[in-house]
């Protein structure tokens, strides 16, 4: 059985990061990347049948975009003679990250540090803060 890293991918510099980092351990390992983007979306609201509609069809363009981000950073990966598999789910993004890690059985969850300014530089995100504290698997936060 070979390892599995889930990283966290939104598109942003630090998430490439997080992609380049976990690639360049599982080639030494042998190891698959599991790339994952979650899409935040509350499912706490009422809605008419029209907004149900179109709140329907916005969910279906998110995922659509979404993909346009992932695809290309597997197909990279790929290129590159790595195992990668992705997905692309709506949710609350630490909630879900940890319950991925676990359904593919995840050794180590990889995420960039949110942003790039110099206050950010100074301070963790709140997806990397949760993550700490809830993570099923030893998380890496990378710089």
């Amino acid at each position: 059985m070979s390892d599995t890293y889930l990283v966290g991918y939104d598109g942003s510099k630090s998430a490439k990061r997080a992609v380049d980092f976990a690639a360049a351990r599982a080639n030494q390992a042998g190891a698959t990347i599991h790339i994952v983007n979650i899409l935040e979306w509350s499912p706490y609201s009422f809605y008419s049948a029209e907004e149900l509609a179109q709140r329907k069809k916005a969910r279906t363009n998110e995922v659509k975009r979404a993909r346009e981000v992932v695809d290309p950073v597997v197909a990279e990966l790929v290129g590159r003679g790595l195992t990668v598999t992705s997905d692309v789910q709506h949710g609350h993004p630490a909630e879900l990250l940890c319950k991925i890690a676990s359904q593919v059985d995840a050794t180590q969850i990889v995420i960039g540090r949110s942003g790039d300014g110099v206050l950010a530089q100074r301070l963790l995100g709140s997806l990397a803060i949760s993550l700490a504290q809830v993570a099923p698997v030893p998380l890496t936060i990378v710089p």
